[in-house]
């Protein structure tokens, strides 16, 4: 009996194919990380309407200095929104494609204000002597950056200040969000106060932030972002009174794009590279180059732990991927934006819609360079999506992260109360830096008045003192 036996073939070789864009792909490390082309750029394209604000209100801020001393320009406002966009594009660029983190930056609120009503108009100094001071807190940032200052500050941090940090980011979010969209004011007799809730504004905000919470309980991919433009097209559609009039405190509705939406960008010759390096050295200006330096350490250096923290790119060990060169980039767009004609250039805290949109890698950060290009061509586009719109994204973002404040050891008041200072002083001074600095004073003084000094690192107990000298020093 005879069995017939098949005839063995050896496998036929799988046929490998290399993705398309392989080489990205492994740069930024987006399929190691878990996400993909499409998470990264609709991260970047969450991420950046919800900071688009900057290119109209930087320059409004900036110009209300400029303008006195440079009454021949009569296109300073124009020529600003290109140099804000600019600082943008290359201040993402850098993170994106050398640091390789999904976190943006432009040029940084508060510091802006700082730079008009207090360094300019206030003390009297020349914009370009001004921008002076910004390029070498520039370069004291990457010096201290590269050194490793900055990554030993984030390092000796508790992981309950850390989870603070990430928190209070967090509770400014909403903050800031509320406050976009109207739902809180300023009241003179109790600091703050609900706005008017009868107002389009507000209640288009509310909608908003409903609409993209539902979307996210549902696992919508691209909640944040169809949220933000489903709240915008309502606003278009039904012509509700949301966008800023010509008087201040008044809305109207959306009045169109005020001819073609397209518009060349221009370069801005009055603005770039007319800063005052050596007048900024030698104008006794060590306070104002003080200031612009400890806000921007202190507020980059919280903004960029606590997005790391909340991206899952701090590791068990507390330490950050190609920390030096996350830290050195922050600097490096201050050098670049005071060099084309804005103040201080910094990571941006909105980075977070980005990240809770999925935004892992460098990619995020390209994404939101690549519109903020095209914003200098699409400025009036950009100027359709109103502030209710991206505020429900900061309240939900912002809700979110305070997430993390459930691993602070609460039991323990010599953790617990430093990080409660540090979450509840960030969204009530308005500042990201002064909540850290509190913070980390707080914690400094409970450890050594408790006999708990060996608890801390002693990075932690010299920046306390220096923060002590600083406010003493400043007043």
């Amino acid at each position: 009996m005879s069995t017939n036996t098949p005839k063995r073939t050896s496998p036929r070789p799988r046929q490998t194919t290399v993705p398309r864009w392989g080489v990205v792909d492994r740069y930024f490390g987006i399929t190691r990380l878990g996400s993909s082309y499409g998470i990264e750029i609709r991260a970047g394209i969450t991420t950046f309407l919800a900071m688009s604000y900057v290119i109209f209100v930087n320059p409004s801020v900036l110009n209300d200095a400029m303008a006195g001393q440079m009454p021949d320009v009569g296109n300073l406002f124009t020529q600003l929104v290109m140099v804000t966009c600019m600082a943008a594009i290359l201040g993402s660029l850098y993170m994106g494609l050398i640091a390789r983190y999904p976190f943006a930056q432009a040029p940084g609120m508060g510091l802006n204000a700082f730079f008009s009503y207090t360094v300019v108009l206030g003390m009297g100094y020349r914009w370009e002597t001004a921008l002076g001071a910004v390029f070498i807190s520039g370069v004291l940032f990457i010096i201290l950056s590269v050194l490793g200052v900055r990554q030993a500050i984030a390092r000796a941090l508790s992981g309950s200040m850390k989870y603070a940090i990430t928190a209070g980011i967090g509770a400014f979010l909403a903050f800031l969000g509320m406050k976009n969209m109207g739902f809180v004011v300023a009241n003179e007799a109790t600091f703050v106060g609900i706005g008017d809730v009868t107002q389009p504004h507000v209640w288009l905000g509310l909608f908003g932030l409903l609409v993209i919470a539902v979307l996210m309980k549902l696992k919508v991919k691209a909640a944040i972002l169809l949220g933000i433009i489903a709240t915008t097209l309502i606003a278009i559609i039904s012509r509700l009174p949301v966008y800023p009039g010509a008087e201040e405190g008044t809305f109207t509705a959306f009045g169109g794009f005020g001819g073609s939406p397209v518009q060349m960008p221009i370069w801005p010759g009055d603005l770039a590279f007319h800063l005052d390096i050596g007048g900024a050295l030698s104008a006794g200006l060590l306070s104002v180059v003080f200031t612009f330096f400890f806000v921007d350490f202190f507020d980059a250096t919280g903004t960029l732990t606590g997005l790391s923290q909340r991206s899952g790119m701090i590791g068990k060990d507390g330490e950050m991927p190609r920390a030096k060169t996350l830290f050195s980039m922050d600097g490096l767009a201050a050098i670049s934006g005071a060099a084309l004609g804005t103040s201080t250039t910094t990571a941006y805290v909105e980075s977070a819609a980005g990240v809770e949109e999925g935004g892992r890698t460098g990619l995020t950060a390209v994404t939101v360079a690549a519109f903020f290009g095209l914003a200098m061509f699409f400025s009036p586009v950009i100027a359709a999506v109103p502030a209710s719109a991206t505020a429900p994204a900061l309240i939900l973002v912002g809700a979110l992260m305070m997430e993390g404040a459930r691993h602070i050891e609460w039991a323990d008041i010599s953790e617990s109360l430093p990080a409660f200072l540090t979450i509840i002083v960030m969204p009530l001074t308005f500042s990201i830096a002064e909540g850290v600095a509190i913070g980390l004073v707080a914690y400094a003084l409970i450890k050594i008045c408790s006999g708990r000094i060996r608890d801390a690192h002693w990075i932690l107990y010299l920046l306390a003192a220096l923060l002590i000298v600083r406010w003493v020093w400043l007043g």
